[in-house]
C-alpha cells in the first residue's frame, strides 16, 4: 500500500523538539490542516464543523532515523527503562505514522473554495504531512475508566517556568500562554540533568531558549 499526503500542517512548532508529547495536553495550541492541490475542494469536508474532535493520522517526518528496535524508551519513565514499542507512543516505529485527537475550532474556505481545518491541541510540528482525517465519535471512541498502563504509576512533573518581562513582549498573550504550558511539561529528554546546559526551540518564529535547575525553567 502506498499513502501519500491529503494536507500538511501550519504549527508555531519549527522543530520537533518541544512540541507536547501528546495532543491535548496543551489545549490552547492552535495550528491549521492545508490540503493538497487534490484536496481542495470544499465537498472533501461537507458536514466536518458539526464534529466537535478530529482524528489526525500523519507522519513523522522529521525523524532521523527509522525505528526497527523491538523496545524504546518512553519518557515519562525517565527515559531509562525499556518498553515494548507497541505499549508506547514513540515516534520511532516500523511504519512512522502518528495519531492525534484535536478539536475543531473552525472550517474555513479561501482562494477557490479550498477548505483551511482550523484545530486546537495538536502535538504536530510546521509542515507535518497529514495521510488522512476522521470525525471523532465519543459514543465509540471514549472509553471511562480505561487504564492506561505505566503511566498510571508514573507521575509526570511539571516545572515552574520564569519567563522575564523583555522576553513576554516578543509573544502575543495567546502564544505565551502556549509557551508557558509547553515549558512547564519539561521538553528536555528527560536523561539529561545538567542546570548549565542551554536548550533552544524554534516557537512562533522565534528561537527560544531556555535552562533548567531545581525544577524551574528560565526563558534567556
Amino acid at each position: 500500500m502506498t499513502i501519500t499526503p491529503i494536507a500538511f500542517f501550519h504549527s508555531p512548532f519549527g522543530s520537533k523538539f518541544g512540541i507536547p508529547r501528546q495532543s491535548g495536553i496543551v489545549e490552547e495550541t492552535e495550528g491549521e490542516i492545508h490540503f493538497v492541490e487534490e484536496y481542495q475542494n470544499a465537498e472533501a469536508v461537507r458536514g466536518l464543523k458539526d464534529f466537535e474532535y478530529l482524528w489526525l493520522i500523519w507522519g513523522f517526518s522529521a525523524n532521523s532515523h527509522e525505528g526497527h528496535g523491538m523496545t524504546v524508551r518512553p519518557p515519562r519513565l525517565g527515559g531509562n527503562k525499556h518498553m515494548g514499542v507497541f505499549a508506547t507512543r514513540s515516534p520511532f516505529r516500523p511504519n512512522p505514522l502518528g495519531l492525534s485527537s484535536v478539536k475543531l475550532k473552525k472550517v474555513e474556505f479561501i482562494e477557490r473554495n479550498a477548505p483551511v481545518i482550523t484545530v486546537l491541541g495538536a502535538d504536530l510540528m510546521y509542515g507535518t504531512p497529514i495521510y488522512d482525517i476522521k470525525p471523532y465519535l465519543p459514543f465509540t471512541d471514549a472509553h471511562a475508566g480505561a487504564k492506561a498502563g505505566f503511566l498510571e504509576t508514573n507521575e509526570w512533573k511539571t516545572l515552574r517556568v520564569v519567563i522575564p518581562e523583555t522576553m513576554r513582549k516578543e509573544f502575543s498573550e495567546e502564544k505565551l500562554v502556549v509557551l508557558r504550558k509547553v515549558l512547564e511539561q519539561d521538553p528536555r529528554p528527560q536523561y539529561q540533568e545538567n542546570g548549565e546546559k542551554v536548550y533552544g526551540m524554534t516557537f512562533g518564529g522565534k528561537n527560544v531558549r531556555f535552562r533548567v535547575e531545581n525544577g524551574i525553567i528560565e526563558v534567556l
